[in-house]
């Protein structure tokens, strides 16, 4: 298989999967290495398709049905599974995080979680590697972008934060 017939599979596994494809899962299924598969990733970008690295893998974004929302919290790091599940629940999908640095501005960590499992996994994957939060670099402070079903279910989300203690309003 040459390399051009490799990134046309893979694009073809990511535009029918259901989910994030890890790249050691694309390597064992077309016989190369991962390191192969994270250049290959790096080329389709490059010629204009819009994967995102996400903690379980790569996945090709879709205009998706739903409305784009963003909302701001503040938590200590042990709350990272209850704010997500909060969202979660409510059936959105939580597609990144996003912290203001003082020195690199913007900082985004992609998570496409749209369930428990997911936010399970993603948990599991932190405690794992003994990772901190993106928001730990600023006293708690983040954003998530969401993709909600309805402006029902983000007001739904917004009660849910706002109860927990999750929210951050203006002054």
């Amino acid at each position: 298989m040459s390399g051009e017939e490799r990134r046309q599979a893979i694009a073809s596994c990511l535009a029918g999967g259901a989910g994030p494809i890890s790249a050691t899962a694309l390597a064992r299924g077309l016989g190369v290495s991962r390191q192969i598969i994270v250049g290959d990733v790096a080329l389709l970008r490059a010629g204009g398709l819009d994967i995102t690295a996400t903690p379980r893998g790569y996945v090709l974004r879709r205009d998706s049905a739903g409305m784009r929302r963003v909302v701001a919290c503040a938590h200590r790091g042990e709350d990272m599974a209850r704010e997500l599940e909060i969202m979660v629940d409510q059936g959105c999908t939580v597609e990144d995080v996003v912290v203001e640095h003082p020195v690199y501005g913007q900082l985004t960590g992609p998570l496409c979680l749209s369930s428990r499992y997911d936010v399970a996994e993603f948990i599991r994957k932190v405690e794992e590697n003994a990772a901190r939060p993106l928001s730990d670099l600023t006293g708690g402070v983040h954003l998530h972008t969401l993709r909600c079903p309805s402006e029902e279910a983000f007001q739904r989300v917004l009660g849910g934060l706002e109860e927990a203690g999750f929210l951050v309003s203006a002054p």
